[in-house]
Formats: C-alpha cells, sequence, structure tokens
C-alpha cells in the first residue's frame, strides 16, 4: 500500500482545538491507507445498501451522538435508501449553483445552519464469513463529512466525497446484530474543495460495502502493462503488497508478483479495448485483473499512445440521473458508454471527481480513453480575485493529496485511464504543485492535465476552455505566445462546444482545425447530460426550482442528452461531426472518396453501402468496394452507373453510408454527393388569371384575400391567419450568454432594439393586372430602423407564388435572429410532410447532420423538448413540405418550423409544462435566413459566416392545395 509521505493518513492540521472535525482542514482521521479497488475477488462482501434508518437535524450543534452507542432505539426514525441522498428523498432541497458558494467564503468555517444526518444501519453476518483475519468497512462517497461508528465504536471521519474511504472493522464485528451508525454533514471544510458546477446533493450516495480481508489476503498491487508498438510486445509487472503470483492463461504467464515478464500482445487502445484476463494470487486471496497493455508519452509535442497520435473526441461527464443525482447503477452506466460509443464518442474526462469505479471497468472494456480527474474544485474564490485559495495555503496540502492519492490508487490499474487530472478551475498554487509531484513518483507512465496553470508547469499538456476557432488556429500553428514550455506541449481543449439549449454551434469548424494542426489534439464537449431534476409540476427542475437563495438557473442543463437520456440534436451533430471515416467527392468524376480517421484501426470492420435519390426518393442502392484503409489513407472508389430513373429533370444524389459489418448496420458515418446531371427544378409560376375584387375579398388563384389589408385568408378550402414578415426567435441559452470578449449578449441587444415587438404597418394594397402587392414597412417602438417589406403575389390559376422584398431602412448594429414569413394554420395540421434536410433540427452552424431525403413527422415530433423552451425545430434546406393542407415549396430552399404555440409564447415559457397551447392551431415559419447558434452560454459566439446581418433580400415560395395527411 502506497501512502503519501506529506500526508500521514490519520493526521491533522494545525488547527486550533476547539474546530469541529468538520471544519478542520484535515482530509480525516482512522481511515486506512488508500489502495486497489477490486473489480473481483474470492473473499466474500457484503453490501450494506438499501433502507436505512436516517434522522435530519437542521445544524450539527442540534444532533447528539447518543444514536451511536450500541442498543439505541431507531424505530421512529425516517428510512432513505442508501446509496441516495436525502435532499431527493423528501428532506430537504437540492442547490444549484455554478461556482458561488452557497454559504458565507469563511474558509474553513461553515455555516451554523449545516444539515446534519444520522443514518443507522443493522446487518448480521453472511452464513460462512470466516471469523480469521480482519475485515474492511468501504464507503465509495458521501458528500461531504462523514463520521462513522460500529457497535458503538467510532472509528473516525473523512471528506472527500467522491473518494473512496475503508476502516478496519474486524475487531467489531460480531455474527448478528452489527449497528453501523454514520453522521453525514452537507457543509464541512470539504465543501470549498467540491465547488464543482452540479447540484449541492448530500448524503451516502454510492455503495457501502464491508469486505472479508482473510489471513494473507492480497493488500494494495499496481498493474503495470506497457506495449512496445515496434516489437508488438508487452511487458508485465504485477507489484503487489503482499507476496503473490500473477497468472494470464491466454499468454502463458505465471511468475511472482514484482517479477518482469515480456510477451507477444495485442495492445489495448479505445478503438481496440483488448482486455487478457488475469489473476494475482496470493496466500489468503485471489484477484481477477483485467490488463490491457499499452503506453502513453508526449513525443515532439503531441500525445501518442502506442506510438500513433491520438485525437480526443470527447465529451465531458457528470454522474447524473433525474431522479437519483449522482446515484447511478451499473445498467445506466453501461448505457451511457454504449451510447457514447455509438455516437463516435472515443474519451471522457470525468469532470470534475473521479466516478463511481465501475464506470472506469466499463471504460476498459469497451473503449473509451479516460481523463480521470481530482474531486478539487475552488472556483468561487474568483469572487474574491483568489484571495485565501485553498490550494494555496499550505494547512490545505495534505487534504489535496490525499485527494489525489485516492483517486491514483484506487484507479490506477485501469488502462483506459491515460491521464490523471489534478482538478479544475482552482486558479494557481502550491498545493497543485504538490499534487503533481506525488502523482509523478507515484505513476510517472500516464500523462498529467491542469488547465488553470496558463502557465503549464505541472502538466503535460496544454489546456484550455472554451477558446475561440481563432486562438485554436493560432496555438496549432504554434502563434500563441506565452512560456517557452508551453509552446512545446500538445494543446487539448478540455471543456468546448458548449452544449446547453439549442447548440453548440461552430463543432464542424473546431473539428476541421483538430484535423489540421498535429498539435490540437480534440477536445472534451460540455457535457454528457442535462442534470435536470425530476418535479411532479414542472417536468424537469433546474436552480432556482427549490427556492435556492443563490442559483445559476438552467446552466445545470447543458447536455447532450436530456434528463431522460434521450440524445438531443447535438448528439447527433456531434457524431456526424467527430465521424472516424471521411466521405467525399473523388478527384474524378464518378468517383468517392473514403479517408481512414481512425488512430488505430483498418477499414475492414465496415461495410460501405451507396444509394441513388432523386426528388428525396431512393431509387437505387448497393455496396460499395472500398479497401480495408489503414489509419490515414485514403482512396478513391468509383461508384456505379446512376441507376435509369426516367427523371433527369430532379434533383438527385448519392448517399454513401459506412456501416459496421458485425451484423447490427449501425451507421458510423455517412456523406451525400450531388450527381449528375439532376438538377433541382426551378420555382416557377406563370402569371396569369390576376386578382379580383369580390366585396371584401380579392381572388387569385386557389387564395382569397382581405380587399382592405391585403391579407391571405385561405388557400383553397385552409384557412390561413396572420402572414407577414417574421424576425424573432425564441432566443436560445446561447443568444442569452454573454461574448466572451465584449460581453454582450444577443438576446438581450434584440429585446433592447425591441425585434420581439416589431410593428407592422400597411403602406398600400395594390392590383394590377397579373399581381397583388401589399406593402408594408416593419419595424420596432422608439427606435428609427425597419424593414420595408414588399409582399408580391401572383397564380397560374393553381398555383399560388409569393415573392418577398425585404430592405433594411436605419443603421442595424445588430443581426436578425430569422428573416422569413410566418402563418397559423387552423385545427386539423398534426402532421408534415417535406423534402430537404432531415430527420432533426438544424441550424446554420449545427447542420452537418440534416441530410436530405423526404421526411415525415407530426408536429408534435417537430419540437426539441429543451428543458427550458427556447427556439427549436427548423429543418434546413427544404424543397417543398406539406401541412394541414397546404404545400409550399421554396425559390430558393428554405428553413421549415412548425408548432402548436407562437414564438412570442415559447419565449414566455420556462419550463416545457408550460406550453400549453390554448387551441390546435399550428403556427409556421417559413424562413429564407436563419442566424447561426453558436457557443455563447459559454464560449464563443456565432461566427461571422454565420451571422444574418440585415440587408437587402428577396425570396419566393409557391403555395398549392394539398389533401390533409
Amino acid at each position: 500500500m502506497n501512502t503519501p509521505t506529506s500526508a500521514p493518513m490519520g493526521t491533522r492540521a494545525n488547527t486550533p482545538v476547539s474546530t469541529p472535525y468538520y471544519e478542520d482542514v484535515s482530509p480525516g482521521s482512522g481511515a486506512l491507507p488508500p489502495r486497489a479497488r477490486y473489480a473481483r475477488s474470492d473473499a466474500m462482501t457484503l453490501s450494506l445498501n438499501g433502507k436505512w434508518r436516517f434522522r435530519l437535524s437542521p445544524t450539527a450543534g442540534t444532533a447528539d451522538a447518543s444514536f451511536a452507542a450500541d442498543g439505541y432505539d431507531a424505530s421512529g426514525w425516517d428510512e432513505v435508501a442508501v446509496p441516495g441522498h436525502w435532499v431527493l428523498q423528501g428532506h430537504g432541497a437540492p442547490i444549484y449553483t455554478n461556482h458561488l458558494y452557497p454559504f458565507p467564503v469563511d474558509p474553513p468555517r461553515v455555516p451554523t445552519r449545516n444539515p446534519t444526518a444520522d443514518h443507522l444501519r443493522t446487518f448480521d453476518l453472511p452464513q460462512g464469513w470466516q471469523p480469521s483475519g480482519d475485515a474492511v468497512l468501504r464507503f465509495d462517497g458521501v458528500e461531504s463529512c462523514a463520521r462513522v461508528w460500529l457497535n458503538g465504536t467510532e472509528l473516525g471521519e473523512f471528506k472527500g466525497s467522491r473518494l473512496p474511504h475503508e476502516f478496519a472493522v474486524g475487531a467489531l464485528l460480531r455474527p448478528g446484530g452489527n449497528v453501523l451508525a454514520v453522521r453525514v454533514h452537507q457543509w464541512s471544510s470539504g465543501s470549498y474543495l467540491e465547488d464543482q458546477d452540479q447540484w449541492w446533493l448530500p448524503g451516502i450516495f454510492r455503495d457501502v460495502t464491508l469486505l472479508h480481508r482473510p489471513e494473507g489476503a492480497a493488500g494494495d498491487f499496481f498493474v503495470h502493462a506497457a506495449y512496445d508498438h515496434l516489437t508488438g510486445r508487452g511487458t508485465l509487472r504485477v507489484d503487489s503488497a503482499v507476496p503473490g503470483r500473477v497468472t494470464v492463461p491466454e499468454l502463458g504467464v505465471d511468475l511472482a508478483a514484482g517479477a518482469e515478464v515480456s510477451v507477444p500482445v495485442e495492445p489495448w487502445t479505445a478503438e481496440t479495448p483488448r482486455l487478457y484476463d488475469g489473476e494475482l494470487a496470493s496466500a489468503g486471496e485471489r484477484v481477477a485483473l483485467r490488463i490491457g497493455f499499452r503506453t502513453v508519452r508526449v513525443e515532439d509535442g503531441v500525445i501518442e499512445v502506442n506510438g500513433r497520435r491520438i485525437l480526443f473526441r470527447g465529451v465531458n461527464r457528470h454522474e447524473f440521473h433525474p431522479d437519483t443525482g449522482r446515484t447511478l447503477d451499473l445498467e445506466t452506466m453501461r448505457a451511457d458508454v454504449t451510447l457514447m460509443k455509438q455516437h463516435n464518442i472515443n474519451a471522457v474526462r470525468t469532470s470534475h471527481y473521479p466516478p463511481h469505479p465501475d464506470f472506469l471497468g466499463l471504460c476498459d472494456e469497451l473503449g473509451l480513453w479516460v481523463v480521470d480527474e481530482c474531486d478539487l474544485e475552488t472556483h468561487g474564490f474568483t469572487e474574491q480575485g483568489w484571495r485565501d485559495n485553498p490550494v494555496d495555503d499550505e494547512r490545505w496540502t495534505p487534504a489535496l493529496i490525499d485527494r489525489a492519492a485516492r483517486m491514483v490508487e484506487r484507479d490506477k490499474n485501469h488502462p483506459s485511464v491515460i491521464v490523471w487530472s489534478l482538478g479544475n478551475e482552482c486558479g494557481t498554487g502550491r498545493g497543485l504543485s504538490a499534487m503533481a509531484g506525488w502523482i509523478r513518483e507515484r505513476d510517472p507512465d500516464r500523462l498529467i492535465h491542469y488547465e488553470g496553470d496558463p502557465s503549464c508547469a505541472d502538466t503535460d499538456m496544454y489546456s484550455r476552455m472554451y477558446a475561440s476557432h481563432a486562438e485554436v488556429a493560432a496555438i496549432g500553428r504554434g502563434e500563441d505566445g506565452g512560456p517557452p514550455r508551453r509552446g512545446q506541449l500538445p494543446f487539448v481543449l478540455c471543456e468546448y462546444g458548449h452544449a446547453m439549449g439549442n447548440g453548440p454551434g461552430g463543432l464542424t469548424e473546431y473539428q476541421q482545425l483538430f484535423d489540421t494542426h498535429r498539435r490540437n489534439q480534440g477536445g472534451f464537449v460540455w457535457e454528457w447530460i442535462d442534470h435536470g431534476l425530476t418535479h411532479p409540476v414542472l417536468g424537469y427542475a433546474y436552480g432556482g426550482d427549490f427556492g435556492e437563495e443563490l442559483h445559476d438557473a438552467n446552466f445545470v442543463c447543458d447536455g447532450l442528452l436530456f434528463p431522460d437520456r434521450t440524445p438531443s440534436p447535438a448528439l447527433a451533430e456531434y457524431k456526424k461531426v467527430i465521424e472516424p471515416v471521411g466521405i467525399d467527392a473523388g478527384g474524378t468524376a464518378g468517383t468517392v472518396r473514403v479517408l481512414n480517421r481512425y488512430d488505430f484501426t483498418t477499414l475492414s470492420h465496415l461495410l460501405f453501402e451507396w444509394s441513388y435519390e432523386a426528388a428525396g426518393e431512393t431509387l437505387g442502392s448497393g455496396v460499395l468496394d472500398v479497401p480495408p484503409l489503414a489509419p490515414g489513407e485514403r482512396a478513391d472508389v468509383p461508384l456505379p452507373a446512376p441507376p435509369d430513373t426516367g427523371q433527369d429533370a430532379a434533383e438527385s444524389h448519392w448517399t454513401v453510408r459506412a456501416l459496421l459489418a458485425d451484423g447490427t448496420r449501425h451507421e458510423v458515418a455517412w456523406a451525400q454527393l450531388p450527381a449528375a446531371p439532376g438538377q433541382r427544378a426551378a420555382v416557377a409560376v406563370p402569371e396569369s388569371g390576376g386578382p379580383r375584387r369580390a366585396g371584401e375579398l380579392v381572388t387569385l388563384g386557389p387564395a382569397a384575400f382581405d380587399a382592405r389589408t391585403g391579407e391571405l385568408r385561405a388557400i383553397g378550402d385552409t384557412a390561413v391567419r396572420d402572414l407577414r414578415l417574421d424576425v424573432w426567435r425564441a432566443p436560445t441559452d446561447n443568444d442569452n450568454g454573454a461574448d466572451p470578449v465584449t460581453g454582450a449578449r444577443s438576446g438581450q441587444l434584440w429585446r433592447e432594439v425591441g425585434l420581439h415587438r416589431m410593428q407592422h404597418r400597411l403602406d398600400a394594397v395594390e392590383l394590377s393586372g397579373t399581381a397583388l402587392t401589399v406593402r408594408t414597412r416593419v419595424a420596432p417602438a422608439a427606435r428609427d430602423i425597419g424593414l420595408v417589406t414588399v409582399y408580391r403575389w401572383t397564380s397560374d390559376g393553381a398555383r399560388l407564388r409569393l415573392t418577398v422584398s425585404v430592405t433594411p431602412e436605419g443603421a442595424w448594429a445588430v443581426p436578425l435572429p430569422r428573416l422569413g414569413i410566418r402563418f397559423a394554420l387552423p385545427d386539423g395540421a398534426d402532421s408534415a410532410v417535406w423534402c430537404g434536410g432531415g430527420p432533426g433540427e438544424a441550424y446554420p452552424d449545427t447542420r452537418a447532420a440534416s441530410r436530405l431525403g423526404r421526411w415525415e413527422s407530426s408536429v408534435d415530433a417537430l419540437q426539441t423538448p429543451y428543458v427550458r423552451p427556447q427556439e427549436n425545430g427548423a429543418r434546413a434546406d427544404v424543397r417543398w413540405a406539406a401541412i394541414g393542407g397546404v404545400r409550399v415549396a421554396g425559390d430558393p430552399e428554405f428553413w421549415f418550423t412548425a408548432r402548436r404555440w407562437t414564438t412570442e409564447q415559447l419565449d414566455a415559457a420556462e419550463h416545457r409544462t408550460d406550453l400549453r397551447p390554448a387551441d390546435r392551431e399550428v403556427w409556421v415559419n417559413l424562413d429564407h435566413a436563419q442566424h447561426g447558434i453558436g457557443s455563447q452560454s459559454c464560449g464563443p459566439g456565432v461566427l461571422p459566416e454565420h451571422r444574418l446581418r440585415a440587408a437587402p433580400a428577396e425570396f419566393g415560395f409557391v403555395f398549392t392545395e394539398e389533401p390533409t395527411l
């Protein structure tokens, strides 16, 4: 067992005698030194999970310790589930803050009002439990400070919420009627070290286990399994605290612990997670080993594994479930890893604490690179310029090293863990250097990460959060300046692409920078899942919904998954952006170019299929013969002759898909290529049969208009209401975010200008021989800017064409949210069919996953259910759409949105449950252009090429009657 020499376990820092243990800056007392966690052992274990007796006191002072005495009667207490959080079980309430401490900052003191929960669990030893040897009581996670008694004897206390703590209890056990008492404080000195962006959720939230330690039991052990990519051989050594033998039957290995052997092996990578089953046998115990051979190092400023540059296509992952908080079961964790792999994600940063250890076992098995992050963040000290920051106060250093040691010792035998991270957003300080020094001495074969120190004095990589595209490009070129050492390090975006609400935008452009510059080795999107807690009234709750004094609203809902683990459109977008196979037009006509973007594997595990589509319909398909390209190789592959479709005038294209060849047909990558000579037919309507006035109406082809205002009233038998120019959208979380440089917020600027309350002035209604022309000016109150808008209606008798001309007036200092028309359709417009981009939503900088085709959806399914409602649901590149008895074709293509509420109602909603349409009308937006999405909720805004500037524009639509779907 290895113990940090500068922080002897069980010692306390120099604090006043009167300081209560929960305010002591030491890591605690009584706990055993940290060690490796066993995945499996033949020693007996007893899970102490289940129902525990529970009593909650408002302060630490009002909770007496008599409950821990042997024979205490707690039959009148409540019960809670362990593992679990008491605030999610009807006792108190959660609190969400991003970085603000929800208590006065006076380290290490905490408030007198400190919810303190006493837990009691009685248990009998299982049949066959051996009295010889010892036993260990293990806590895998308790927030934030726990004091423990067994059978009336105090064992000690500990802090470090997401870290394991063990106590020797063999001498205290009895055959029946054992009583385990645990007191948990919500606030402690440890809370100052755990200011991560998440819910504050106290409780015993991970497993509690009793482990028999037979005489001669295996103690701590460290599996060293390196791989030499030049020879194809692996070197294995298992260091053990006690004598033992190591066997790996598949490799013919049988040697003493501590001895070293070299054998031919298949390496472990995130793409090829090859594991060898082995065993460490001591005199009294057999421990299962899962061994993966790999070597991690930085060579010439690039992170390499097994001699090859790797690219992180990663995601940050908090542990979260909408019902149980940070308590996750194995099935949920496996589902998460499987979903990551299905979406081409190859790496996880365990933000911002070590995960449940079973999660790392899944990463070993299924293949993910892991940046294992220490349970450390002091972000709230930014409010005082980092004054009194614990990481630069030597009194706290033992606690910091204790946290590093507990992470490293627990997780050191996982091949998936290739980087140790010191923590997150802690500023800089001597304590971080001490942690890095301890980790390097204990485990020199992994890399060290920390983002918060721009000098990179203690790290093996230059890490940043939310750097702009321009800055990432400069870093890739080596033009970012900074200390000379930093310029020699690989670059990683430990956080980027803030997935809050609709977005993030700009992922494609980031990926291009990762592919272009060897130094830029990818990054980790923030983050995996929205932290919306299940709420009986609101659907999902976020900050402020539990009456918090301080909170950061829905900033906690910033994931690629919705709280129920349904993928958001952002996950589909990210999958497309990071796909490991590039498919594009070949160098010569009639070919497709295929590029292997994997780091290690050939394309032999993939099946390539082609299909030929015209006017959104598939007219032919087959298999494409693609060679098993090695990583980085590319080939131009011939496409077959286009099928004879008889639709030469129709727009046509090829779709090429890369599917797993294992029978699942899971799609890994795809692309669509224009096909020659097919072209999309232009939308044209000959002008004939001009408008005719009949009383209060004007008729033109299939349509009826208000003769006084020129407003469209009906197309055939379908009523149409309030067709007019629209420039407003319900601001997204990214619209409402602050620009990193200027602090400007697009959503706020739009409201200040008045784009959410535009007024429409009618200037003229003109009837000519062939057209109805309506002249208007659209402008906000109190401003001298406006949009001169002309609607020109024509018809050939069956079809109705609208041409919209828009001319800005005045000095427009803000971009437009959107530019198009909107109108309402009556009850019955329940579904839509369209030819264009789909199946999901897309915006100018989030359209990589949108593919051309013919799609069908209910109106309800067109909505994206963001936890905080906002602009959503647009379909891109739409050629035509049919909804509610009306078919509309665009000239040029348009963005199509349909919903059961107005944009204003969407804008006013705070939760999904606020969206209750008063009637069955459906509001349709046909947009000529949309403003991009960006990542400004926490990061850069919309790139210049995706901004919608106010400029003269002309666009058109052709309406026809369509039988209702």
